[in-house]
């Protein structure tokens, strides 16, 4: 493996993903911040990321404005399925993440939570998603059932694949079609399309986020992407992201989209090639940053649906 095994320089950052003196800390009270932080409500760039592409979905769908009571039952989704995802993954890793330096702190491995406590509240979460399927049509109804299973064995994925984010990036962006469904009750080719693009762009940033675990997962025997990669990972990651741009484009000329939108391709291009020049498997707190600079991308991604829509 390579510049992988090397051990960590002296005086490196702390990778823990979870401070002490956040919001959660400062003005929630104290018997709610396991909770806030077991669904994440503290890190909001997992959510983000979930809700962006959904919500250009949701515009190329309705060619223009969504409806803002879509928007709201999309958006409630995305925060509530992405929050059971996380919990979900504390549940299954509760014994691994006390042994990774990045999840060290994370509620249940460190105590702050009891996995009965844990259970209830994912419960409850599922249950607020379950209300939200009446306010939306039947076609959509079934592909949210089938999302459910994809959302609880993506955690165990790490335990017998190199793949695990492949899982990932399907359950995080399977909003998109689910915007489609729900407002035209079909789902276009030029929109799997687009949504395979969001995966494999999901699979080249999270693989970035994983290099920051790799020491730690060969040393647990798990997997991911990077370890799959090792020191190829640049060359791996700009294949994934060379492919959403393909992907994006296509389907956005299937589906019509306006000049603009192909200007919006071209600057998420561009963001993608300073990704890879920044991009080093010697600095993973580097690679933090990369991946929470794909919230920019998601961002972009929305402006080019817009852009495709209602600006010409």
């Amino acid at each position: 493996m390579g510049e992988l095994l090397e051990p960590a320089a002296p005086g490196t950052p702390d990778l823990a993903d979870m401070r002490p003196d956040d919001w959660v800390e400062r003005w929630l009270p104290r018997s709610w911040g396991p909770y806030a932080r077991l669904c994440r409500l503290d890190r909001p760039v997992g959510t983000w990321l979930t809700l962006l592409p959904c919500l250009a979905a949701l515009v190329q769908a309705a060619d223009g404005w969504p409806t803002l009571f879509r928007l709201f039952i999309f958006s409630l989704g995305a925060l509530l399925m992405r929050g059971i995802g996380c919990c979900f993954n504390d549940i299954f890793d509760r014994d691994i993440d006390k042994m990774v330096e990045r999840t060290r702190f994370r509620p249940l491995t460190s105590g702050q939570l009891s996995l009965r406590n844990a259970l209830w509240f994912v419960l409850a979460q599922l249950a607020v998603c379950a209300l939200l399927l009446l306010a939306l049509n039947e076609y959509s109804r079934w592909l949210a059932v089938a999302l459910v299973p994809i959302v609880i064995v993506y955690p165990l994925c790490k335990r017998f694949t190199y793949w695990p984010q492949v899982v990932l990036g399907i359950g995080f962006n399977w909003g998109m079609l689910m915007a489609w469904s729900d407002t035209q009750n079909t789902v276009p080719l030029a929109a799997i399309a687009l949504w395979l693009g969001a995966v494999l762009w999901q699979v080249g940033y999270d693989s970035i986020y994983a290099y920051v675990d790799v020491r730690d997962d060969l040393k647990l025997g798990l997997h991911s992407t990077a370890m799959r990669f090792a020191d190829k990972g640049k060359i791996w990651i700009s294949g994934f992201y060379i492919a959403t741009i393909v992907l994006w484009v296509a389907g956005g000329w299937s589906m019509g989209m306006d000049w603009p939108y192909y200007v919006v391709m071209a600057a998420i291009a561009g963001h993608f090639i300073w990704q890879m020049r920044v991009f080093s498997l010697a600095h993973p707190d580097r690679n933090f940053m990369l991946f929470r600079a794909n919230m920019a991308v998601g961002v972009l991604l929305l402006v080019a649906a817009l852009a495709g829509t209602v600006l010409v």
